[in-house]
């Protein structure tokens, strides 16, 4: 679908495993919990945090990260499972890393899943 439409898949999996995953990405592995995936200003529309969250030693530097990645108008998901976040106070950490309209959306089973949008021409400026 992705390629129809000229697009790309970037995938950085954590964890020791080299597995392949069954899908056509730009796939690359994190070996800890403390690294970060590379990524460039404004190259992605959405980025998805599934499952490292809460494991990531250093949420703010992943949040920072995540928010200069983006393209303006652009989206951050945010999927763990159920219990083990704090939604409430991820929404509010969400809003002081500039990122706009935080909710909680009841979509996929066994799964809390906050999503906020980066805004063109609000906070950090980029």
């Amino acid at each position: 679908m992705m390629e129809d439409v000229g697009g790309r898949f970037n995938l950085a999996l954590y964890g020791s495993s080299t597995a392949e995953a069954d899908i056509k990405a730009n796939i690359s592995y994190i070996a800890d919990t403390k690294a970060l995936p590379r990524a460039m200003p404004r190259e992605h529309d959405v980025v998805v945090l599934k499952d490292i969250y809460a494991l990531h030693e250093d949420k703010d530097a992943l949040l920072s990260l995540s928010y200069r990645t983006l393209a303006n108008a652009a989206h951050i998901i945010i999927l763990e499972k159920k219990g083990i976040l704090d939604t409430k106070e991820l929404m509010q950490t969400l809003e002081d890393f500039e990122f706009r309209a935080a909710n909680t959306i009841d979509v996929v089973d066994g799964y809390d899943l906050v999503m906020a949008k980066k805004m063109h021409m609000w906070g950090n400026g980029l």
